[in-house]
């Protein structure tokens, strides 16, 4: 897939499935725009392999506009977002804080939106664009202790399948992955025991493929997406979960 002369934006593009995201737009020949709220990681990743960094919190809507400006007017066209950016609340519905609550929301629903409505008036004018969410597979099977999570990922398939509809006939097309269980630093953090061999491995058998994912194939994955190969696709959420949604 080449990406010549196109122009993408990644959030949570510092570390994990974000990183890979932009490192594989980046060596398909795309300008690429690392967006963090991590400056010292956003600033290292971005140097590491060839982008440019933008660092602050995509719950403010001011900032991701401010993000989709200064892009279009650096490059003059926006071609490609992905929204990768998010944050987990390993807590039961009961135990989940009014704070917890809203910034999860704050991030992986208002961010997404944010960050969506921004492209998308860009993007309108120009004609073409593809907008990447990043869903999750908690988005539609739920889960018992991450109730927070599993309510923002569901208001993000939701809200990719609603903005698919308004825009398809605009040129725009927009669809979202929705990963299982992938060995990043989100899958690793809040745990209440160590990080060790036996727990990866346990995480490991509970998906039919009996391993974790590596960020790259859902790179891979999001790059399709968003290229012409899949002209013909919007309003998707596709599944990439070693067959754990098949069950």
């Amino acid at each position: 897939m080449d990406f010549k002369d196109k122009v993408v934006v990644v959030t949570g593009g510092a570390s994990g499935m974000g990183r890979a995201t932009a490192s594989e737009f980046v060596k398909a020949g795309a300008s690429v725009v690392v967006v963090d709220r991590n400056e010292p990681l956003a600033r290292q990743t971005a140097a590491e392999i060839g982008a440019q960094a933008r660092v602050g919190d995509v719950s403010s809507s001011a900032f991701c506009d401010a993000v989709v400006a200064e892009t279009v007017r650096t490059w003059g066209r926006l071609d490609v977002l992905v929204n990768a950016a998010g944050i987990i609340v390993r807590a039961s519905g009961e135990n989940t804080s009014d704070e917890q609550w809203n910034r999860i929301m704050a991030v992986n629903v208002s961010g997404t939106f944010f960050m969506c409505r921004a492209a998308i008036r860009a993007m309108k004018p120009q004609g073409f664009g593809s907008i990447v969410n990043f869903g999750s597979i908690w988005g539609d099977l739920g889960a018992s202790g991450v109730a927070a999570y599993c309510a923002s990922k569901g208001a993000v398939h939701n809200l990719t399948r609603a903005l698919a509809l308004e825009h398809a006939k605009d040129g725009l097309r927009i669809n979202a992955v929705c990963p299982g269980e992938v060995h990043t630093p989100m899958l690793l953090s809040e745990r209440a025991e160590p990080i060790t061999p036996e727990l990866l491995q346990r995480l490991a058998d509970t998906v039919p493929m009996g391993r974790l994912a590596d960020p790259v194939e859902i790179a891979h994955l999001v790059l399709f997406l968003a290229s012409d190969k899949a002209r013909y696709m919007t309003g998707s959420l596709v599944l990439v979960d070693g067959g754990f949604a098949a069950r």
